[in-house]
């Protein structure tokens, strides 16, 4: 008998309607979505995460969301440790999990498994991060990606050049690993990981025209400064301080530069919008390597993708059903 239960991973770059796909799609297949995001995860951060509303998580159940304090580490691992839990108890109680989100890293962590990383070198980082600090904020952590990308250009590619604590571990586990010292961290992703089971997984990806993307990518950025992105990190910042890793996510790292007038506000709202669309170009970049995705071209809130969405998951789902009924 089949024992392999169904589920859906809905991907694709930010704002590129994602939330809005999976509340149709889990509202019409009896699905409860699970949040792969990894900003989404803290508490207290609202404005600049683009979270599913209150309103919109009211409709149907969600996981993986105001999982963490904004002070509090979410690694891959952790992540998937956590997602695992929720995919459980969303097939126990029959219904199919929806895994939605854009950080292909949290991602490949669920589905694939982790490596086993080497210990760390409080050193090594050490002087990384120094070198990092003398260089300044602006040239600092773009100099740390540099390197990260001579040493292991897909990790490269996945870490955002303001993550600098990823990035630090990213060239941390390259350098100290492997015979030659120098195994980039993807390489790694391949030996010894602990990956899914007991799951059929349909994957499907959005992939809206670059221009209509990047002009939804524009209004979202600058509706978070007008929503009071700016009001909201200063009180982040009284609570855990500049230094909170979660702070230097996009827009919250600009508006944190805002209150240290390091930059005006119009200055915070264009490099914001820069930002995400460097960072959606990535995750594009990202999740085409992956040759089982179903690629629709189209906004997530747009009927056509819902409807080609939906025949894809009825499809899966029917011939889940009847692959269970053939092996009864």
């Amino acid at each position: 008998m089949n024992s392999d239960r169904p589920m859906i991973v809905l991907a694709g770059p930010t704002a590129s309607g994602k939330t809005s796909l999976a509340i149709r799609l889990a509202q019409r297949f009896g699905g409860e979505i699970v949040s792969c995001d990894s900003v989404a995860v803290y508490r207290e951060m609202e404005i600049g995460t683009a979270k599913p509303t209150l309103e919109e998580r009211a409709l149907v159940p969600h996981h993986m969301i105001d999982v963490a304090w904004p002070d509090e580490q979410v690694t891959a691992g952790e992540y998937s440790r956590l997602a695992r839990e929720a995919l459980q108890g969303i097939s126990s109680r029959k219904a199919v999990p929806i895994v939605a989100g854009g950080t292909g890293l949290y991602l490949r962590a669920l589905i694939d498994g982790l490596f086993p990383a080497p210990e760390a070198r409080p050193e090594l980082r050490e002087r990384l991060r120094c070198r990092a600090e003398r260089l300044g904020p602006e040239r600092g952590p773009a100099h740390l990606h540099r390197i990260l990308a001579r040493l292991d250009t897909a990790a490269a590619k996945s870490i955002h050049p303001n993550d600098v604590p990823k990035v630090i571990r990213a060239i941390e586990v390259s350098l100290i690993s492997g015979q030659d010292g120098r195994t980039p961290m993807t390489e790694q992703w391949r030996q010894g990981r602990d990956q899914l089971t007991g799951y059929r997984i349909l994957r499907i990806g959005l992939n809206p025209p670059r221009a209509q993307l990047y002009e939804r990518i524009n209004h979202r950025a600058a509706a978070m400064f007008e929503r009071g992105l700016i009001e909201e990190t200063s009180r982040l910042m009284e609570r855990y301080g500049r230094e909170c890793r979660a702070l230097g996510s996009l827009g919250y790292a600009q508006a944190a530069a805002v209150l240290a007038k390091e930059m005006s506000r119009e200055e915070a709202v264009l490099q914001a919008q820069q930002g995400h669309r460097n960072y959606a170009k990535r995750q594009l970049t990202w999740f085409r390597r992956d040759g089982e995705m179903h690629w629709l071209a189209g906004l997530g809130s747009e009927q056509g993708v819902i409807d080609r969405a939906s025949a894809l998951v009825e499809a899966f789902l029917d011939l889940e059903q009847r692959a269970s009924t053939i092996n009864a």
